[in-house]
């Protein structure tokens, strides 16, 4: 396999490459960030991505809106992923929101929204 293959191939599918990349990115912030704010952006870097694979999947190339008309005959989308990123994206906010107001009950509790301190104030010693 060429370069040129390897370079058409990944521009094929550069919505899944992406997607991955995100996903890798918020993974990556998550693990290796202590603040609680940070982890929690990591948290939406990978449900992002989790949206965007999802449209990626959906979309079909040429295709149009899943809207019949009588006597034509079209490629349509897949309108199935597209409803459940509406509904990942309501969720996710909901979560995002539940998860700030408990770092805002940490910080007012402990001082602190770092998770090593946290814990060492707990006694729990370090993650």
């Amino acid at each position: 396999m060429s370069i040129t293959e390897i370079v058409l191939r990944l521009h094929a599918n550069s919505y899944y490459f992406f997607a991955i990349l995100l996903f890798i990115i918020g993974f990556h912030t998550m693990l290796t960030h202590n603040n609680l704010i940070k982890k929690v952006i990591g948290m939406n870097i990978m449900d992002t991505a989790i949206f965007l694979l999802f449209v990626a999947i959906g979309y079909v190339r040429g295709g149009r809106s899943p809207i019949l008309e009588p006597g034509v005959d079209h490629v349509f989308i897949n309108p199935l992923p597209t409803a459940l990123i509406l509904t990942g994206i309501v969720v996710a906010v909901s979560v995002t929101a539940y998860a700030l107001s408990l770092i805002i009950k940490l910080y007012k509790h402990y001082g602190t929204i770092d998770a090593e301190e946290i814990m060492r104030i707990r006694g729990g010693g370090s993650l």
